[in-house]
């Protein structure tokens, strides 16, 4: 039973669109671009969350100091 799932894998291997996969590399090449894309991979995965939480690390301590300050009034 665990050969047909291997034969397929096998199959699907030795298909040429899928060999292509293996040489990769070669469509790797740096050039001017790759400076926007490696910026834009950052800033969605890395700095677009920072920023996030900075926005609502502020607006949940001017909410609870708007609290505060009603509590004090009234």
């Amino acid at each position: 039973m665990r050969v047909i799932p291997l034969f397929c894998a096998l199959a699907l291997m030795l298909m040429p669109r899928t060999s292509w996969a293996i040489d990769s590399y070669r469509y790797l090449h740096v050039n001017l671009s790759s400076v926007w894309m490696i910026f834009v991979f950052l800033f969605f995965l890395v700095f677009l969350p920072m920023i996030l939480m900075a926005v609502l690390y502020w607006w949940n301590a001017a909410k609870k100091a708007r609290a505060e300050e009603e509590e004090g009034e009234g």
